[in-house]
């Protein structure tokens, strides 16, 4: 046995999917469900709902009067290409060697589970990557990367945008409930659509946690006074407006290795029911022409992520490239509203 059996794409892609079986998943995945097409480009239809128009009535014996079509606008995109690589050097090969030699099998287990653990940070960041891309459309209405050289930016055309009449971080006199409401009924009035579900990150939710107006409604006999919990305030929010707010805290790290949270501060995002959207894969070079080849060993993983290990002679090193091609597309883009919390 040598270090190249033992590394091997389809091993690695068998211990993320295990590893990963019982995690939570990110807020988006669900929001945007994960489809595949082939090649790069990427076309969808934006905008074909509203609210539906009355027939109108007629004489008989007269021709039918034709209807406009509901306007719609085609999007195009060519999805962005995502790539890295990590290896298994030379002087790592000679301990693994020493622990082949043992003969230990729980032994070179445990060794080789350390390092598929660091190999899978490959796979980890091209999860966050599609979380941000997704976040980024739910929360801007654009998405905006710039790394190696490359840059790249699409907008969606979110028009339903507008700003909190008096910004939240002021508790003694902004009226959260009321904004939401607002966003909520021009919604509703210009699409059809009903808003049941939002996003905000801890800050945005402490503000409304915090807000003067909402605890006098809560603690009625006391005039306020009181520690509203999250759960209360969630029902309470439930009962007022029907929308279930989801707290979204996760953080990742951007290219330049700095702390972000994939829900920025001060945005409260309010969306309907269903899918906005679909995750799309396009086929990578490592998938379209490597797999059936021999030069390297490709294996997919997550719908679209292309894991390709690769035996180089010199050094002698095992070489892990993780690659695909990626963009949300994000049909519900005019039924999904984006409050800016602080004041216009």
């Amino acid at each position: 046995m040598t270090i190249f059996d033992l590394m091997q794409s389809v091993e690695l892609v068998a211990y993320w999917e295990e590893l990963t079986q019982d995690e939570a998943p990110y807020p988006c995945e669900e929001l945007f469900p994960d489809d595949k097409k082939r090649g790069i480009s990427l076309k969808w239809i934006k905008g074909s709902k509203g609210l539906p128009v009355v027939l109108k009535t007629s004489a008989f014996d007269v021709h039918a009067i034709p209807r406009a079509r509901i306007g719609f606008d085609k999007l195009t995109a060519e999805m962005p290409y995502f790539k890295e690589s990590t290896y298994i050097d030379e002087e790592l090969r000679q301990e693994l060697n020493l622990v082949l030699e043992t003969g230990n099998q729980a032994y070179i287990d445990s060794v080789m589970n350390k390092i598929f653990d660091d190999e899978t940070r490959l796979l980890r960041g091209a999860a966050a990557s599609r979380e941000r891309m997704r976040m980024m459309a739910l929360t801007t209405g654009i998405i905006s990367m710039a790394a190696n050289g490359q840059s790249f930016t699409f907008d969606y055309g979110v028009t339903h945008k507008g700003n909190a009449a008096v910004a939240w971080s002021d508790h003694a006199n902004s009226d959260p409930i009321e904004d939401i409401r607002v966003a909520k009924e021009a919604i509703q009035d210009e699409t059809g659509a009903v808003i049941t579900r939002a996003m905000c990150d801890g800050a945005t939710w402490r503000n409304i946690r915090n807000n003067d107006k909402i605890k006098k409604a809560i603690f009625v006999l006391t005039n306020g006074a009181g520690a509203i919990s999250d759960k209360q305030l969630r029902q309470y929010i439930m009962d007022e407006l029907e929308i279930d707010v989801m707290v979204n805290d996760k953080r990742y790290k951007d290219e330049n290795e700095q702390t972000a949270k994939f829900m920025p501060a001060n945005t409260f995002v309010m969306f309907p029911d269903g899918d906005l959207g679909k995750t799309w894969f396009g086929t990578t070079p490592a998938e379209s022409d490597l797999m059936s080849g021999s030069v390297a060993n490709v294996s997919i993983t997550d719908t679209g992520v292309a894991v390709t290990t690769v035996q180089k002679a010199d050094p002698v090193q095992v070489e892990t490239i993780v690659s695909m091609i990626c963009l949300p597309s994000f049909e519900a883009a005019d039924q999904v509203y984006i409050l800016d919390t602080n004041a216009a």
